[in-house]
């Protein structure tokens, strides 16, 4: 069964992976990343079985629900591991090596958003440093409806955003000074549109408690 069959990306003999050539930024695109039919059975896994839960952020001095569901995953041996971290299963282990092995990276957590419908969607921010430290490579593995991820330099004016769609099965990767000096926004759209998941793994460094 297609889900997702805007793209022909899975009909090529080989997936297509390239690096984006942006100032002061590491980013690399994997389209086709995990294979159509793996696709379609994560994306239904992870729907419907995900114990998703609203988050609400200060914004602007007021506590507001952010508009998408998520889960966060983190490995209980990690010092300081956030005991509210749900336990990996075996999906989310057998994605993440997959990740560990393209990127040469080990991470020790992830977080999913879920992105219901059009209403849904992130606006422009670079993520935290607090707990994956200055210089992160963060991984973002997309399944479901195809959404834009748009990127924007802080301080070079002259350079142009830039909008990648994220595919089913995408693997997108930012490292080096990327999250220094780019931002990144999911817009939201008035399109019907399908349920997007995203998986975005990260390398989680706390302090130890005692």
């Amino acid at each position: 069964m297609t889900l997702f069959p805007d793209t022909d990306l899975f009909q090529t003999q080989s997936p297509k992976k390239k690096h984006l050539h942006l100032p002061d930024a590491e980013v690399m695109l994997f389209k086709g990343f995990i294979p159509q039919e793996q696709s379609n059975n994560y994306y239904e896994t992870l729907l419907h079985t995900t114990p998703w839960r609203e988050y609400q952020m200060e914004i602007y001095d007021k506590l507001r629900t952010v508009p998408r569901m998520i889960a966060w995953y983190e490995d209980k041996t990690n010092p300081g591991a956030d005991q509210d971290g749900l336990d990996w299963t075996p999906e989310l282990l057998e994605i993440r090596k997959r990740v560990e092995v393209e990127t040469g990276q080990h991470f020790n957590a992830v977080l999913l958003n879920l992105y219901r419908n059009g209403n849904d969607g992130v606006s422009w921010h670079s993520d935290r440093e607090g707990t994956i430290g200055q210089n992160p490579t963060i991984a973002s593995v997309t399944f479901g409806e195809t959404r834009p991820f748009r990127l924007r330099h802080k301080t070079m004016k002259e350079v142009k955003p830039v909008e990648i769609p994220l595919h089913h099965g995408t693997l997108l990767v930012m490292s080096g000074t990327t999250n220094t000096f780019w931002q990144h926004q999911i817009p939201k759209t008035a399109k019907q549109i399908l349920p997007r998941i995203n998986l975005t793994f990260r390398q989680v460094k706390r302090q130890a408690a005692g």
